[in-house]
């Protein structure tokens, strides 16, 4: 969430200032979508694949946590027995055809298609839709799982009656246990599932965000962490387990002192005694909602020799004294010595009684007793955390308090944060009639957010753009001939250092070959509604990864003393679909793109012989003539420099700042750059996502074409016109790699 200064108290000669406290108010904003057919609510459909195979995973997860996967195993289903739903799941949990990779995978590439769709649309809302859209599937299908498996092992049951009877009795008792575990099951699973879901969103989903949308883009990136909320598959956020484990156990019952509502307003008092009466509730809340600023306000509770350690000092001999007034300050003591107890005596004996029982004698002395009848227990652990609460003072209790106040603080965000998302789900209906599904889609109304393969084919078919790019190998006639002359193979020699590995680069980037000839290639990558919107950036990759698979063969050449190849890349898009020519089968390509990227790519010889030895770390550039054309014309004639480089148009420029984030680029860059390129440039870098988990990074350069006298390429001014180039030279990328090592 947003953090901002919201109040800062002024300090006195006497009293230094107290911390500025930053602040967090959780909001989720679907603005601009359409409502679904019943105008209250926006309407999704979820992938077909991903919904069949999480359902499969949480019902793995079911089973496991439930200690049901032996009973399910035992009979995956007796023929004719339950309906085919019930066989169907038994089977799968007893002889999975996925695994739990194939779920996350499923996860991932779900996420990320929804991400392509809001960066398509430029609203970054359609993406928070699918979040909840899932959010909102996986917690109705914890309970929908839990209730499909009781079902299955009561339909599994009735063909043991009368036949095995200590098998069925014993399977009943499984099945009981089952039943009165059902919090702490679909906890166990709820928690696997958020874990999942964060480490997508870790490796794959911020870094992808990041690339399309800049790390500084819209207000709405702010609501990505409310997805990444431990409490989020957790009822209403009061779970014993979950908070002791992650939080702090506070009290559940009206009677309980240390309830979170009494807390809160303890908090609260603790706030205004130091910031003024005045402050008002929201702004109370907002900062509870920042954990970082209980570590400004008391510290960690280890003494500190600093003035602002002995200010904390002060807040929190504060923070303590006002806990004690409240006579909540051994329940906060107690709520972290029961966490031990719990895996040893819970559920048997209810979480509360047992953090009550180390602070009170009477509810002590009743645990005590119902520790006695299980039998096979011990109270020893039970006897050792009362005297550890008994013998917690001074420092100690300080210590406690500090991390009380982080742990609330934490725990109150997140609170926050499930509120907030909990109200966001009610405006999410998961379209599962398919009457309905048609009713929504025929009036526009319908979300449907689905895997690539699953996308309709009138979406996935239409072209609505393509960037073509063409790789011209530079004097390829007299290369072969020097090879003739040597009594080599020319085609065996293109054939394996240019064409081949650039064929096996073609699916990886979605590309596809148009023309091929004698010097050169030429690829094109054709964006399809409905996928994502990244023809652009992809190519500048591909083309890079071009220029490096060549520039690494032409050292194994050099070194054996053979012929290198010297290339020209150029990329064009054009906005709109090719055109094509049918030669037979065989479809022949027809597009303005191919013209200009043949002029991108290509090298005028006069230029060439006053640019190579000084191009510096720059591979591209562009100049016009200060001589008039054979019409009069001053702006016709532009002498091309193109070696070893990548030149993009304009329009392939501005198509690729809409793709993906440019942000420009400040690094000290090698001193030998071209006299005649003087501060005239700007650089940008971006990363790119090629794939799910694999991204790159580009740097383009952004110059003005300058005016020159032909003859010998002295500078006579600048124009206005810019041109584009996608940086290949290692030079570039070694210096990031270097400021990114120093922490730049």
């Amino acid at each position: 969430m947003p953090r901002i200064p919201i109040f800062r108290l002024g300090g006195t000669p006497e009293k230094p200032e107290l911390p500025e406290l930053a602040a967090s108010a959780p909001s989720l904003s679907l603005e601009g979508l359409s409502l679904g057919v019943d105008n209250v609510r926006h309407d999704v459909v979820l992938s077909p694949r991903f919904v069949e195979v999480a359902r499969a995973q949480i019902a793995r997860l079911v089973a496991r946590h439930g200690e049901l996967e032996g009973l399910l195993a035992a009979d995956a289903g007796p023929a004719g027995q339950g309906p085919s739903w019930m066989r169907n799941m038994a089977g799968k949990i007893a002889r999975p055809k996925t695994d739990p990779g194939e779920w996350k995978a499923l996860l991932t590439e779900l996420q990320v298609s929804s991400l392509n769709r809001a960066k398509k649309q430029s609203r970054l809302a359609v993406d928070m839709l699918a979040r909840l859209a899932i959010v909102k599937f996986l917690r109705a299908e914890l309970s929908q799982q839990f209730a499909q498996v009781v079902e299955r092992c009561r339909v599994l049951l009735k063909t043991y009656d009368n036949v095995r009877q200590q098998k069925a009795l014993e399977y009943r008792e499984k099945l009981a246990t089952f039943q009165v575990r059902k919090k702490i099951i679909l906890r166990k699973a709820g928690q696997e599932i958020f874990e999942t879901l964060r480490e997508v969103e870790k490796s794959t989903l911020a870094r992808t965000r990041r690339s399309l949308f800049g790390a500084d883009a819209a207000e709405g990136l702010a609501a990505y962490p409310l997805f990444v909320n431990r409490l989020l598959f957790s009822e209403d956020g009061r779970d014993d387990y979950l908070c002791a484990e992650h939080y702090v156990m506070l009290g559940n019952w009206d009677r309980d002192p240390d309830r979170y509502t009494r807390l809160r307003d303890v908090a609260s008092a603790f706030l205004r005694s130091l910031y003024g009466e005045e402050v008002i509730a929201g702004t109370l809340d907002a900062w509870m909602s920042v954990p970082e600023n209980a570590r400004l306000l008391v510290g960690t509770g280890t003494p500190e020799d600093s003035t602002e350690g002995l200010e904390q000092q002060e807040r929190l001999a504060a923070w303590v004294r006002l806990l004690e007034d409240e006579h909540v300050m051994e329940n906060v003591i107690a709520s972290y010595n029961v966490v031990p107890l719990l895996n040893e005596y819970a559920p048997r004996i209810n979480p509360q009684q047992l953090k009550n029982a180390l602070i009170d004698r009477t509810e002590c002395d009743r645990v005590e007793r119902m520790i006695q009848e299980f039998g096979k227990l011990s109270p020893n652990s039970l006897y050792t955390a009362v005297a550890k609460v008994a013998s917690c003072r001074g420092a100690e209790r300080a210590k406690v308090a500090a991390r009380f106040l982080a742990d609330f603080f934490h725990y109150h965000r997140d609170l926050r944060r499930l509120e907030t998302v909990s109200a966001a789900l009610d405006t999410v209906s998961l379209a599962a009639n398919e009457r309905l599904q048609e009713l929504s889609r025929v009036n526009g109304t319908l979300y449907e957010f689905l895997l690539p393969e699953e996308q309709r084919e009138e979406e996935s078919d239409r072209v609505l753009r393509h960037v073509v790019l063409k790789a011209d190998v530079r004097d390829s006639t007299r290369l072969t001939q020097t090879m003739m002359e040597k009594g080599l193979n020319p085609a065996s020699y293109f054939s394996l250092n240019f064409y081949d590995p650039v064929n096996k680069l073609l699916e990886k980037y979605g590309a596809q070959k148009v023309f091929l000839e004698g010097d050169a290639i030429i690829l094109a990558i054709l964006e399809r509604e409905g996928a994502p919107g990244l023809c652009v950036s992809r190519m500048c990759v591909l083309a890079r990864e071009i220029i490096e698979i060549v520039r690494g063969y032409n050292e194994l050449m050099q070194r054996s003393g053979m012929p290198q190849l010297e290339l020209g890349l150029g990329i064009t898009l054009q906005e709109s679909a090719p055109l094509y020519l049918m030669d037979g089968e065989h479809q022949i390509m027809i597009s303005e793109a191919l013209n200009e990227s043949d002029r991108l790519s290509s090298c005028n010889k006069r230029a060439r012989k006053v640019m190579e030895p000084q191009a510096g770390p720059f591979h591209v550039y562009a100049f016009q003539s200060a001589e008039p054309d054979e019409e009069g014309n001053f702006e016709g004639v532009i002498l091309n420099f193109n070696l070893g480089g990548i030149r993009m148009n304009e329009a392939a420029f501005r198509k690729l700042q809409q793709e993906i984030t440019l942000e420009p680029l400040k690094v000290r860059l090698p001193p030998q750059l071209a006299s005649s390129d003087k501060g005239e440039y700007r650089l940008f870098i971006a990363t790119v996502p090629v794939d799910r988990d694999i991204f790159r990074k580009i740097v383009v350069r952004e110059s003005r074409i300058p005016r020159v006298d032909p003859s010998d390429f002295s500078l006579k001014g600048w124009t206005e016109r810019p041109y584009y180039e996608v940086c290949t030279d290692s030079a570039i990328y070694a210096a990031l790699e270097k400021k990114k090592g120093a922490g730049g």
